[in-house]
């Protein structure tokens, strides 16, 4: 019987639901095309690192939708009751282990009344069996190194030089099988044309033999010998492996073989035999061998230990953050993308991703139509490049250069402040005052610059006047020539400015006037109106912009690969971000001693009276 799946719907998209083992292990079943993510980077993520680098077996730093299921077969099959993968153990329960060399080493490992397996235990025993290994595997050293501690400087030399020695005696061993193939085994004209043509450097000629390949027998074996003077004119060493075969010369032939013009194959066979433990013992090194590499059955027990109580542990919360979103969609948790909280222009920004190159992550994050900070984060010696999702309050404050603190996961706070901005609408409140903030800063900007250029003239003519005091005039100043009235061109400007006047004093008064023309319950219904037609627009734009906000180009700009249009409409978007509140219960004191003093209502009553005497003056005459 297939299995029965159940879905939720958020985000706009329904989502799996993975509640229990059965769930995990029927995974395979279902249609990835339902998954919201099929890739996930290891790093940049909170979550345990050393389970994603069991779970990424081909060490690429990303785990896929294969190996999260080879993850749950792998585990599935050394469980005697798979269940536990649903039951969230710290670890793996000795009960369920299936495994009988596992279970033995897992019962060695607890202590009188234990029945489980932690994660922490199965790692320390992991560790001791591998620093036990390694020491063994250190106490080796001293019996294969026949050169003593210069072996493993001899082991380099030889390992740089070996497939390019191996090379010059397999085309010697073929020049000697057929005395025709010597040219074409040598470097040809047209490979040298070519070097002559190019800015010759040693790397030009790597690819040229070794050195030249004799054309017919010579001496024993393939008649191929290569030459160690190669310090010596005319040696007839390819330039570009000079220095590596006088290393080889100096560390590995002359200590092993003694001093010699020449090498010839037998030579370097026995070079080989005699180098060939050591390097066998390197490649042994714990540290560095490959996971799929047969270990002692102690320290694999121990291995296979640690990875099935990760597994145990770990399996469903990263399929809950990889197969669905549910941590994040539902606000029970953090997602695994989510690194902590920044504060800052008195918000909480919950939505936080990391960033490697800001510049990069951006041109692709911006899709998503957040209105993105990114912040570079430094605590004490450490740093941390983060970009942080704003979906609530207003961006008036939000510039290049503000500082702000940043909480990880691990409740560890960091400096912040903001290096770039990518700007979208926040929210619709921000929408809505968008237009009179505009506005208000142009009208501004425009009064400081007729400020700024007044009083730049009146500075001018205070140093023109201080600059002239104490100086004798050395002749009287030749009086002016007055300039005859043009009444035409002053007629002119004096019709423009009344123009002006009269066209504003017109708009003024018909606005007005059609204001008081209403009846009193209909002047609040205008003004409303009035600021519809204003705002309206804005806000409409805005609307449709938060409502297409999506999670996808922010992960996949981190190298995630998410698989469907994942929202963020408005009343989750505006969950996201915290505004700062007072505490239930709080006291005010509404009394600022330093407030600024309130317009007095004796003005505002001016004002209104002013206004109706003015529309009366223009209706009635």
């Amino acid at each position: 019987m297939s299995h029965v799946w159940k879905f939720f719907r958020a985000g706009g998209f329904d989502q799996v639901r993975l509640d229990t083992a059965a769930d995990l292990l029927a995974l395979k079943e279902l249609d990835q095309k339902l998954w919201v993510a099929l890739a996930c980077p290891t790093t940049g993520v909170e979550f345990d690192a050393r389970t994603l680098a069991l779970i990424d077996t081909d060490n690429d730093g990303r785990i896929r939708a294969p190996e999260l299921l080879a993850a749950v077969d792998w585990a599935a099959a050394r469980l005697a009751d798979p269940e536990v993968l649903g039951q969230r153990h710290a670890g793996v329960p000795l009960a369920a282990i299936g495994d009988a060399a596992l279970a033995s080493t897992a019962q060695a490992l607890l202590h009188d009344g234990e029945d489980v397996l932690t994660v922490q235990r199965a790692s320390e025993a992991e560790a001791a069996a591998m620093i036990h290994l390694t020491a063994s595997w250190a106490a080796r050293r001293d019996a294969v190194a026949i050169l003593g501690e210069a072996t493993e400087t001899a082991c380099a030399a030889f390992l740089a030089m070996q497939a390019k020695v191996d090379d010059y005696f397999a085309r010697c061993r073929l020049a000697a099988f057929d005395p025709r193939a010597g040219g074409l085994l040598n470097a040809n004209d047209e490979a040298l044309k070519t070097l002559g043509a190019m800015l010759l450097t040693s790397a030009a000629s790597q690819s040229l033999p070794l050195a030249k390949v004799p054309t017919e027998t010579q001496g024993t074996g393939a008649g191929g010998t290569v030459p160690l003077a190669v310090e010596a004119a005319h040696s007839g060493i390819n330039p570009a492996w000079a220095a590596p075969l006088t290393t080889l010369r100096d560390a590995v032939v002359v200590p092993l073989l003694g001093a010699r013009e020449t090498l010839d194959e037998a030579d370097w066979r026995t070079i080989q035999e005699r180098l060939a433990p050591f390097l066998a013992w390197q490649a042994a090194n714990p540290e560095v061998l490959d996971p799929t590499a047969e270990l002692p059955p102690d320290v694999a027990a121990a291995r296979d230990l640690e990875r099935l109580a990760r597994y145990v542990r770990d399996l469903l919360p990263l399929a809950n953050n990889l197969v669905a979103f549910r941590n994040f969609y539902t606000r029970q948790g953090k997602a695994m993308f989510q690194l902590g909280t920044l504060y800052l222009d008195g918000r909480a920004a919950e939505l936080v991703v990391a960033v490697n190159d800001a510049g990069k992550h951006a041109a692709l994050a911006s899709l998503s139509r957040l209105f993105l900070v990114y912040c570079d984060c430094v605590r004490n010696d450490e740093k941390l490049a983060i970009a942080a999702a704003f979906t609530a309050g207003d961006a008036d404050q939000l510039m290049a250069g503000r500082n702000g603190v940043f909480y990880d996961s691990q409740g560890r706070d960091w400096d912040a402040t903001i290096v770039r901005i990518v700007d979208h609408p926040i929210s619709l409140r921000q929408a809505f005052w968008s237009p009179y903030k505009k506005m208000m800063r142009l009208v501004g900007e425009q009064l400081q610059k007729v400020a700024a250029s007044k009083a730049g003239a009146a500075e001018a003519g205070l140093a023109e006047k201080a600059a002239g005091v104490g100086k004798v005039a050395a002749a009287p100043p030749k009086p002016v020539a007055q300039q005859a009235f043009d009444v035409g061109k002053f007629a002119g400007i004096f019709a423009a400015i009344g123009l002006a006047v009269g066209a504003i004093g017109t708009a003024l008064a018909s606005m007005l006037s059609g204001l008081f023309g209403l009846k009193a319950w209909q002047i609040p219904l205008a003004l409303v109106g009035l600021m519809l037609a204003i705002s309206l627009p804005a806000v409409v734009l805005a609307w449709f912009k938060l409502r297409h906000r999506s999670l996808g180009p922010l992960l996949d700009a981190n190298g995630w690969a998410i698989n469907t249009r994942a929202r963020i409409n408005i009343p989750f978007g505006t969950s996201l971000t915290q505004l700062a509140r007072l505490p239930a219960g709080s006291e005010r004191a509404l009394v600022d001693p330093y407030a600024e003093r309130e317009v007095s209502w004796v003005f505002y009553a001016l004002v209104m009276v002013t206004a109706v005497t003015l529309v009366a003056w223009l209706r009635f005459g």
